[in-house]
């Protein structure tokens, strides 16, 4: 199975070290969002989990602990925007996630690596023209360390209106002209564009709209082909492959004012404070009231192709 660590906080930037005490342990607890005395247990073992998938804007953290990961297949979604601190509170900057992230291709390899350019603001301080120089100046600084990079455009979720009331959201055909421009940029520096969740009409401009986190994309860090079931948890206009998240809501302390995941500040500053490395949850601790259920965990891994590498 795949185990993915990022959809609702930054694992690798705030909580690595809880993290390696999961991998130590061999196993984490998840409490479900919407059914909160619901929990569910994952085994963190290499037979079972074919990919650890991480989302993060600051992955230093996790470097310390690559040996631990070692045994594990890998792909890291690195997000790198330009916005000060004005939008992005605490995101280290970006000279130091460039390097991070080069450190980390060095590893991994490229194909293990993608870097994200989003979401894409537009307003007088960040008009079109400037987001094409400053995405040329990225392009280059990160060229060989990886080839994809995803772009999407901000979507103004009821807490992104909340937490961002001046956003506003961008028009097809500035999304047209800013993907135009980045794939140009993007081919001269060895990676394909793949725009998230949006319309497949930037296709007409050289953008790849299959998604960024499917299972090519996998099957691609693996090495191996997979075999995965349906995938429940798909947004309409989303392609990618989401399933098994270990992370929780209001748990991130970047504070991006754009953010889907974290409802208010307060309620972050609440989870983070009840946070303890020790426990096989990310925040706080069982209860009496919970009920644990074990995931159904295999393989998906197309044992024919195992089968096929061992003859050969």
């Amino acid at each position: 199975m795949i185990i993915q660590t990022g959809n609702r906080t930054d694992i690798p930037a705030f909580y690595a070290d809880w993290f390696a005490n999961r991998l130590r342990e061999g196993f984490v607890l998840v409490r479900n969002p919407f059914d909160p005395v619901s929990v569910t247990k994952y085994i963190l073992d290499p037979a079972v989990v074919d990919l650890i998938v991480f989302c993060s804007k600051n992955p230093e953290p996790m470097l310390q602990y690559m040996k631990l990961l070692e045994p594990y297949h890998q792909y890291w979604f690195v997000t790198i925007t330009p916005y000060g601190n004005d939008i992005e509170p605490n995101v280290p900057p970006v000279p130091d996630v460039i390097r991070t992230f080069r450190t980390f291709s060095e590893i991994v390899g490229p194909d293990n690596m993608c870097w994200r350019y989003d979401p894409i603001l537009i307003d007088e301080n960040w008009p079109a023209e400037r987001h094409i120089r400053t995405f040329s100046e990225m392009c280059e600084r990160l060229d060989g360390s990886t080839h994809t990079v995803v772009i999407s455009f901000i979507d103004l979720y009821e807490k992104v209106k909340r937490n961002y009331p001046e956003a506003k959201s961008v028009p097809l055909s500035t999304q047209m002209i800013l993907t135009e421009a980045f794939v140009r940029i993007a081919e001269r520096h060895h990676m394909t564009v793949k725009p998230c969740g949006e319309s497949r009409q930037l296709e007409a401009v050289g953008a790849d709209c299959s998604g960024c986190m499917t299972q090519k994309t996998f099957e691609t860090a693996i090495g191996q082909n997979l075999i995965l079931p349906p995938n429940p948890h798909n947004r309409r206009e989303c392609a990618c492959y989401i399933n098994g998240d270990i992370g929780a809501y209001n748990t991130c302390g970047h504070f991006c004012r754009y953010c889907y995941a974290n409802a208010d500040r307060n309620a972050v500053i609440r989870a983070m404070r009840n946070h303890d490395p020790e426990s096989p949850l990310l925040t706080g601790h069982i209860r009496a009231e919970d009920v644990i259920h074990e995931a159904k965990q295999v393989s998906w891994i197309d044992p024919q192709m195992r089968i096929e590498q061992l003859l050969r």
